[in-house]
C-alpha cells in the first residue's frame, strides 16, 4: 500500500495498526530505499503467489501466471547483468599496496638473524651461499623472491635439480601470499598482476635459455653438468638490475661447482696478473665477503645459525642422529674429499634425471594411487641394524627395463625408522597394494629374516639374501656396471639416495676386500643404497649391455 502511494495514516486506518508501528517498519525495512524495479517485482510476486493458491484456476489465470513468471525471470536476468557490469573485475594474482606493506612487515618479522643477513645482501648481483641443512634457506629465498617481484616487477626464476624440488619454492610462495589474503594461481609459472612471473624449472639447459629474470639456483653442488647449466642459467640474469643467487649444501670436491665456488674457474683462463686469491675457509666467509671475481660468498653452518638465535634444532640431537662424517658434510659445510668410496660422485649425479618432465618419465605420476600404473616393479629392502644404534631401514621401488639392456628407474624410496619388524613388513605390504610388484629382495641379516618370514605370507616369492663379503662385493659390482653402462636412473630430487651411495666404502676384512656403510648411531643413508643394490641384483651380472654372459669385470 505504501508503494501504491497510500500515506502512513491511511495505511494505519486501513489495517488497524498504529502509525508509530508503521514508521518503525518503514525505517527497519528501508521502504524508501527500494528501487522502482524492486517495488514492481514485489507486487508481481505477491500477485503470482495469490494466483497459484487458488483452488480452481481459469484459462485466464494460467495466462496471467505465465506472463508474471516470464516477466520476473526477465527482471532478474537484467538485474544480474547490471550487477556484473557495475562490479569491478579483480585482477588475477593481485596485491594491493596495503597487502604489499603487510607482506613486507610479515616477512621481516619472521626472519632469524642469519636470514636477515641474507636479506641485507639481497641487492648483490652475485651471491653464493654454502649452507647447512635445515636452516630455512628455501623458505627464506621464496619470501625474498615474492617481495622482490612485487617491488621491482622482475621475473623470479627458480632452478633446481628437479621440478619437484623447484615446486617447494612455489608452495612456500603461495602459503606466504595466503597470509595476506591473496590466492596465487598458476602451474609451472605464476604471473602477478604487475607482470612479474615466477618460473619453477628443473635443470634442463635446453629450456632454460628462453627466460629472463632474477635467478635462484638451488643445491648447486648436487646438479649434474653444473658448468654447462650455469653458463646458460647465468645468461638469464644478464641485464642490469638482475641478480643471481646460488645456494647449496656441500657435496664433494669432485663436483664441477667446486671450482666455481673456490674461484678456480674464474682464474682458469686468465693471465697470472689478472687472477684473484679467494679464501673460502669458514673463518674468512662466516660473515660473508665479496670476492675478487664479483661474487659475495658466505658459509653458514648449523652452529653459526644456532649462535645467532636459530632455535628450531638441537645440535646435540643432530650429532646423535648422524655419524661424524655426515655431520661435518651436511651441517658443518665440509666437502667430502676423494677417498676409498665405492661409487664416483659425478657418476651418481649423472644418473639423476628430472622425472617430472613428461618427455623423461611420461608414465610416472608419484601422486597417483598407482604411480606407475600396471607396470611391473621390483622392491628392495635393507633392515635397520640389530645393534640398537637407531639406524633406519631402507625400502626402494625400482622399475626394471622393458627390454634387455634397458634402463632401471628408482621411482620411490622410503626410510623406516623406529619401527618394529612387524611394522616394516606392513610397509612392504602397502607397496604391493600400490604397485604391480613382481620381485621382492630382502637382506635377511639380523631382523631382516623376521621381516622376510612375514613378507612371504602375502608374497611367497620374496627372495632373501644372507649378506656376506663376496655377495656384497658382487652387488656393488653389479651396480657399478649398470652405472657405467648408463642403465640406472633416479629422480634428481632424490639427493638422499645419492648421499646413500656415497657412504659405501671399500674395506679389507680378514684379507678380503668388501664393502660397508657406517652403522653408527643415527646413520640413515647407507640403507637406501643397499636396498637398491639388493633389488638390482635380480638381474644377473653380465646383462648390463643387453648381450650374453661373455663379459667380465676384474678388480685389483
Amino acid at each position: 500500500m505504501y508503494w501504491q502511494a497510500y500515506s502512513i495514516t491511511q495505511i494505519a486506518k486501513s489495517i488497524g495498526v498504529s502509525t508509530n508501528t508503521l514508521y518503525s517498519w518503514r525505517r527497519r525495512d528501508k521502504w524508501d530505499e527500494s528501487t522502482a524495479l524492486e517495488r514492481v517485482q514485489d507486487r508481481m510476486q505477491v500477485r503470482l503467489l495469490r494466483l497459484t493458491e487458488k483452488p480452481d484456476l481459469t484459462a485466464h489465470d494460467f495466462k496471467t501466471i505465465d506472463l508474471l513468471t516470464r516477466q520476473l525471470v526477465r527482471m532478474e536476468r537484467e538485474e544480474r547483468r547490471s550487477e556484473e557490469k557495475g562490479r569491478e573485475k579483480k585482477p588475477k594474482n593481485h596485491f594491493t599496496e596495503e597487502q604489499i606493506g603487510d607482506l613486507r612487515a610479515l616477512v621481516l618479522d619472521s626472519l632469524y638473524e642469519h636470514q636477515k643477513r641474507w636479506y641485507k645482501q639481497r641487492e648483490r648481483r652475485n651471491r653464493f651461499i654454502l649452507k647447512s641443512r635445515q636452516i630455512g634457506a628455501t623458505w627464506y629465498f621464496a619470501r625474498e623472491a615474492l617481495l622482490r617481484a612485487l617491488e621491482t616487477g622482475n621475473n623470479q626464476i627458480f632452478l633446481s635439480a628437479s621440478r619437484a624440488q623447484a615446486f617447494q619454492f612455489k608452495k612456500f610462495i603461495q602459503l606466504l601470499a595466503a597470509q595476506v589474503g591473496v590466492e596465487l594461481k598458476g602451474g609451472d609459472a605464476i604471473t602477478l598482476s604487475n607482470g612479474a612471473t615466477f618460473y619453477f624449472l628443473g635443470t634442463s639447459a635446453a629450456t632454460a635459455q628462453s627466460y629472463t629474470g632474477d635467478l635462484y639456483l638451488d643445491e648447486a653442488f648436487w646438479i649434474n653438468n653444473f658448468l654447462e647449466l650455469r653458463r646458460v642459467a647465468a645468461g638469464m640474469a644478464t641485464h642490469e638490475g638482475l641478480r643471481r643467487t646460488y645456494f647449496s649444501t656441500p657435496s664433494t670436491e669432485e663436483h664441477e661447482a667446486y671450482a666455481f665456488w673456490t674461484g678456480d674457474l674464474f682464474n682458469k683462463a686468465r693471465p697470472r696478473g689478472e687472477r684473484v686469491e679467494i679464501d673460502v675457509s669458514h673463518k674468512a666467509l662466516k660473515n660473508g665477503k665479496l670476492g675478487g671475481d664479483g661474487i659475495w660468498r658466505q658459509i653458514v653452518t648449523i652452529e653459526d645459525a644456532v649462535k645467532l638465535g636459530f632455535n628450531l634444532v638441537k645440535i646435540e640431537t643432530i650429532k646423535m642422529e648422524n655419524s661424524p662424517e655426515e655431520y661435518d658434510n651436511l651441517y658443518r659445510c665440509r666437502f667430502v674429499t676423494v677417498g676409498e668410496r665405492a661409487f664416483n660422485y659425478n657418476a651418481m649425479i649423472g644418473c639423476c634425471v628430472d622425472g617430472f618432465n613428461d618427455d623423461v618419465w611420461p608414465d610416472w605420476n608419484p601422486f597417483a594411487p598407482r604411480p606407475i600404473g600396471d607396470r611391473g616393479v621390483w622392491v628392495g629392502y635393507d633392515p635397520n641394524g640389530g645393534s640398537g644404534n637407531g639406524d633406519s631401514a631402507g625400502l626402494v621401488v625400482i622399475v626394471p627395463p622393458a627390454v634387455p639392456g634397458g634402463k632401471f628407474r628408482i621411482i620411490e624410496r622410503v626410510q623406516l625408522r623406529g619401527m618394529e619388524f612387524e611394522e616394516q613388513a606392513k610397509a612392504i605390504k602397502e607397496l604391493t597394494e600400490r604397485y604391480n610388484v613382481q620381485h621382492i629382495a630382502i637382506d635377511a641379516t639380523g631382523i631382516g629374516d623376521a621381516v622376510w618370514q612375514l613378507v612371504i605370507k602375502f608374497f611367497p616369492l620374496a627372495v632373501k639374501y644372507q649378506y656376506s663379503a663376496p655377495l656384497k662385493r658382487a652387488m656393488v659390482l653389479k651396480a657399478l656396471m649398470l652405472i657405467r653402462a648408463g642403465r640406472l636412473e633416479l629422480d634428481a630430487g632424490m639427493l638422499d639416495l645419492v648421499q646413500s651411495f656415497m657412504t659405501v666404502r671399500k674395506v679389507q676384512k680378514g684379507g678380503v676386500m668388501t664393502y660397508v656403510s657406517d652403522r653408527k648411531r643415527g646413520s640413515n643413508h647407507g640403507d637406501l643404497a643397499w636396498a637398491s643394490m639388493t633389488a638390482l641384483y635380480n638381474e644377473p651380472i653380465g646383462s648390463e649391455s643387453g648381450g650374453g654372459n661373455d663379459s667380465f669385470v676384474e678388480e685389483f
